[in-house]
């Protein structure tokens, strides 16, 4: 089985950042309304800049298979050309077509040949599965490199007009026009933006990430949905789909929006992460006084001491000057997040030969998480 290296990698962040006071204007104001819950959810979360598709007079300006290609062509020099991608493995969680498949729309974006493609669909841990996809073809032999990316547009999704109808719908039902704490909520967490990654059986340049494993788990089958879109959760915790409801009501109810239990996301996430990271730890006989950098991709600074607290009580903590992250100054981009996070610290001039990097990706959508660990060859 041959080695696999993270040799090359690329982001892109679309437009000029935006401040915490600037989010309202360029996504807008629901029934001219401002919003309850933005000053609370941004007091929690920590992020003081964030990057949307979407220009100061609210035209959009790339869409999710746009911003991957550039994240791509951002990749790419004369080394390593769009022409020289043997298979290319796209994630998001906010694909701008039900069909045909992101990577589709990315590759018809591209100047390559006939290449093998493959597409992850989920939340967060989509550019997870997309990574372990190129790394596993590699590993196996079946091709030589592969671009794996993770992207995400939400922004599009969170624009005030997505929820003028629902407005209206409740004032003729004389009912108080405020959109719900689970839609309003994610529209102050989530921004746009894109990471791609070479991944090569050999390194190359000055320094190059040995993917030494992946390892995935889901707890779907003992926790209902926490975050999603396209449906409704019912009283019992089953999500009815958006095809068993009329036009009408998808306008009415907002039933395409993004929604989150913020209680069940509260209960959960932290503990599952650190009993799968446990997991993962004893597994592969990882020793934690080896790692170097921890990178735990946290959707909110709101997490950060209750995930120190958690992995202290679970008996596999990493000390704090050990954890690295850029939430505060690119936002939270899910998928998209983990892969800006290696492609700062790759290029930031800290890595020494030998080093070990531990990353860890939570999903919320029904409790997923993956866990990576990297070695700086």
């Amino acid at each position: 089985m041959k080695n696999v290296y993270i040799t090359k990698t690329g982001h892109f962040l679309p437009n000029k950042p935006v401040s915490n006071d600037e989010m309202e204007k360029r996504l807008g104001m629901v029934d001219h309304q401002p919003s309850r819950a933005r000053r609370v959810v941004l007091r929690n979360n920590g992020i003081k800049e964030r990057y949307y598709a979407i220009d100061d007079r609210g035209n959009i300006t790339h869409n999710n298979a746009q911003l991957t290609r550039e994240a791509i062509k951002n990749l790419c020099d004369t080394e390593f050309t769009e022409e020289n991608i043997e298979l290319l493995s796209c994630g998001t969680s906010s694909p701008d077509n039900l069909l045909p498949s992101h990577a589709s729309m990315v590759h018809g974006l591209l100047n390559t040949q006939s290449i093998e493609l493959h597409s992850a669909s989920g939340v967060c841990c989509s550019g997870m599965s997309a990574l372990k996809y190129g790394f596993l073809s590699i590993k196996s032999g079946s091709t030589n490199n592969a671009i794996c990316t993770g992207s995400e547009r939400p922004s599009t999704w969170m624009q005030s007009q997505k929820y003028e109808e629902e407005v209206h719908s409740l004032k003729k039902l004389e009912e108080i026009p405020v959109i719900g704490f689970q839609k309003d909520f994610l529209r102050w967490m989530l921004s746009d933006g894109a990471g791609a990654f070479l991944l090569e059986d050999q390194p190359r340049g000055e320094i190059s990430l040995r993917i030494d494993w992946m390892q995935a788990y889901s707890y779907a089958h003992e926790l209902e949905a926490c975050m999603y879109a396209g449906g409704e959760k019912l009283e019992d915790g089953s999500l009815k789909p958006w095809t068993d409801y009329t036009p009408k009501e998808w306008l009415d109810e907002s039933i395409f929006s993004l929604k989150q239990d913020v209680k069940l996301l509260d209960k959960h996430v932290v503990e599952k992460a650190i009993v799968s990271l446990k997991d993962a730890v004893i597994k592969h006989k990882l020793e934690l006084d080896d790692v170097a950098y921890f990178l735990p991709h946290i959707s909110s600074f709101y997490f950060e001491d209750k995930l120190n607290d958690e992995m202290v009580k679970q008996e596999v903590a990493i000390p704090k000057e050990k954890w690295f992250t850029n939430l505060e100054n690119v936002g939270n981009i899910g998928s998209a997040s983990i892969y800006l996070m290696i492609d700062e610290l790759k290029n930031s001039g800290r890595l020494k030969k030998g080093e070990k990097i531990l990353a860890l990706v939570p999903e919320s959508g029904r409790f997923s998480y993956f866990h990576i660990l990297l070695t700086v060859c």
